[in-house]
């Protein structure tokens, strides 16, 4: 029988999970409207806890300040990465001439810039929370403990994260790195939250006898990861494009953002393939309500949602709305998928 604690570890985890695709959808807004830069300074906004509203609130001298503040930053970074070897990344870093460009102020960018970054306090402090209730499995599920402090640590590296985007003024690897550390954080809340609900229970799933089922999941999932990752490089070849365009002609930055979206288009073929074979596999082995044919079922609607989403990015002129979208359903896809792997997962036990 599960415990009152148990049950509110669980509860805590599942809307962790929840805050944090809402983070992702936060940052997607935040791409699609180009505030990414709303803010020049982390995790302060202009020198102020509460955004201003009028240029007459800023700072003086204010772009000067934050160029410099991001130069200084920079330079760091570039020694941290010449530290692990990564000098040609690190020449990058102080040579890019688009970090000494300032940033004009927009009220709107820098609101909803600010409003991104609070929802990221809220998942953190829900993280926090899951990971201070995760003690209630101190003597049952050790795992589940160590998973859930490892989530906060990697929260923290994703917060530092954070002020090496806006400090590069959105550097593409950087954003790119940024958006998987994401994934991992889903991922290690979606595992410890499995692992709680089935603590002590009998597998419903044997998985000895569909072992080529638990393979051809863990292929789907690491399809959608390459998906994602080729996203997230055609995301930010549009964002140079945008910029280099002033944000005009809309309905051209696709055809020229070249060969990374030709991939990112035809391995969505592969996807959805995979996912709907995926699906016959399910439904061949559940029935009713079973948790993996429910979950199947999720998995086909999001990524129907996906797809028109890639539509209209692709075919009506990059309509903004449809950006976020495209992000959060990505990552809910790959949360569903990974759930799915997990539900259909068979352990010796689940002991710790």
């Amino acid at each position: 029988m599960v415990s009152r604690s148990e049950q509110r570890f669980i509860k805590i985890n599942f809307i962790t999970i929840i805050v944090t695709l809402l983070v992702i959808l936060a940052g997607g807004i935040v791409r699609s409207t180009g505030s990414g830069m709303g803010c020049p300074d982390w995790p302060k906004c202009f020198d102020r806890y509460i955004p201003p509203t009028d240029v007459s609130q800023l700072p003086a001298n204010y772009k000067e300040k934050y160029v410099a503040g991001r130069i200084k930053k920079n330079e760091k970074f570039a020694r941290y990465l010449e530290g692990m070897g990564k000098v040609a990344l690190a020449d990058s870093i102080r040579n890019d001439k688009s970090i000494t460009l300032p940033e004009e102020f927009n009220p709107a960018k820098t609101w909803v810039e600010y409003l991104n970054r609070l929802t990221g306090v809220f998942a953190g402090l829900f993280l926090l929370l899951t990971a201070i209730y995760s003690f209630t499995y101190r003597k049952t599920a050790k795992r589940i403990i160590f998973l859930s402090i490892l989530n906060i640590l990697v929260v923290g590296y994703q917060a530092w994260l954070g002020s090496i985007v806006v400090s590069t003024n959105l550097a593409q690897w950087v954003v790119t790195v940024h958006m998987l550390l994401a994934i991992v954080i889903l991922a290690i809340s979606i595992y410890t939250y499995n692992y709680a609900k089935q603590l002590g229970k009998t597998p419903s799933v044997i998985m000895y006898r569909i072992l080529w089922l638990k393979g051809f999941l863990l292929f789907t999932l690491v399809i959608s990861i390459i998906q994602i990752v080729l996203g997230t490089e055609v995301r930010e070849s549009v964002d140079v494009i945008a910029k280099s365009l002033s944000y005009g002609l809309r309905g051209t930055w696709i055809d020229k953002v070249g060969d990374i979206f030709s991939y990112h288009r035809d391995l969505a073929i592969l996807v959805v393939v995979c996912n709907a074979i995926v699906y016959k596999m399910v439904i061949d082995r559940f029935s009713g309500k079973a948790a993996p044919l429910l979950t199947a079922r999720f998995i086909l609607i999001t990524l129907l949602i996906q797809l028109l989403s890639g539509f209209a990015l692709a075919y009506i002129a990059f309509p903004p709305a449809a950006q976020a979208v495209h992000i959060l359903f990505s990552t809910l896809l790959f949360s569903l998928q990974f759930y799915l792997y997990l539900l259909v997962y068979r352990t010796s036990t689940y002991k710790q």
